[in-house]
């Protein structure tokens, strides 16, 4: 099969032919229909913390069809339409049995959405249900970890919203708050390139980060946030967020950053903020993302801004560590 593999890091991904996956008794064998290039990913191929090895297959927002079904794989037929969680965890710990693998001891972050073809635990998958495409499935997962995050904020019907970086994470934030009740959602980032999209994807506002920006949100929002979303990853926001919340609000944080971070504790513990870390989901809040995913008013599909093939894919991907006009890019693998 055709596969963009992890070469060096630092170095872009290198489509070659890789070995066809052989899946396990309680494996699916899927075709790929769609991956999306996630941010992390990004982070993977420039950081050793990650750990990951040469002819490494990244990719884990993927969605696909099954072709073979091991014997233990679970109640999937050849032809069904899926989509993948990438926390894989043992299957039998108390943490899977509930639904919430990203917490099992042996949990593992899988790859393989960067190819044709791709193996996974068919406890990993859910099918779509009718009237979902499978080229939209791979947007449960980072509408999974968004929808996590409103949950970790314990967000109330009415609540001031703050989204502090305009990326697909950031969006699909601003996209669960207002289906889930805010009073208004404002989006922050230091370009306007989401502009429209932020607004197609429920936000009330959008905000550029300038000197102005506090006052500019307060406006915006009627008072101080209640809630700042930090959906960047950078040194230094998780404080920038704590400047801008109201006293005794949260800041909840979803972006990925493998530095050394600092902020002004006498600030933090004067306001007395709640700062709530959010990162991955669980298998209810992925089941809930797959049913948002029919259009709607807010359709979770405004994220997309680009369909690329495999071919073309380590060029964009390289493109996509600079900010530009793209927001959530899927690859198809079998595309031209």
């Amino acid at each position: 099969m055709k596969a963009a593999l992890f070469d060096q890091l630092g170095a872009p991904l290198k489509i070659m032919e890789a070995e066809d996956p052989k899946p396990k008794t309680d494996y699916l064998l899927l075709k790929v229909c769609r991956c999306g290039i996630c941010g992390s990913d990004l982070h993977m191929t420039e950081d050793p913390v990650f750990g990951v090895a040469p002819g490494d297959i990244l990719g884990h927002e993927f969605s696909g069809e099954v072709i073979e079904v091991g014997s233990k794989a679970g109640a999937f037929k050849v032809g069904d339409q899926v989509t993948v969680a990438p926390n894989r965890g043992c299957g039998h710990c108390s943490n899977c049995l509930k639904g919430e693998p990203a917490w099992c001891d042996s949990m593992t972050l899988i790859g393989g959405g960067y190819a044709q073809y791709t193996a996974v635990a068919g406890r990993q998958c859910r099918k779509l249900p009718w009237g979902i495409r499978t080229v939209d499935g791979a947007l449960a997962e980072p509408l999974s970890v968004a929808l996590h995050g409103l949950r970790r904020a314990a967000m109330g019907p009415g609540d001031r919203v703050l989204i502090v970086g305009a990326g697909a994470i950031g969006l699909a934030v601003a996209f669960w708050a207002r289906r889930l009740g805010a009073g208004a959602v404002a989006v922050t980032d230091i370009h306007r390139h989401q502009e429209e999209r932020a607004m197609d994807v429920g936000a009330s506002a959008f905000i550029t980060a300038d000197p102005d920006q506090a006052a500019n949100v307060d406006a915006a929002l009627g008072g101080p946030p209640d809630i700042v979303f930090e959906c960047v990853g950078k040194p230094g926001l998780i404080d920038h967020c704590i400047g801008l919340v109201r006293p005794r609000g949260k800041v909840v944080v979803l972006g990925l950053c493998t530095a050394r971070d600092h902020l002004d504790s006498f600030r933090a513990i004067s306001k007395e903020i709640n700062v709530v870390m959010s990162v991955f989901f669980n298998m209810h809040e992925f089941a809930a993302a797959i049913d948002a995913l029919e259009s709607g008013r807010y359709a979770p599909q405004n994220l997309i801004s680009e369909t690329i093939s495999l071919n073309d894919m380590p060029r964009v991907f390289e493109t996509l560590r600079k900010r530009t006009t793209q927001c959530k890019v899927l690859v198809d693998p079998f595309g031209a």
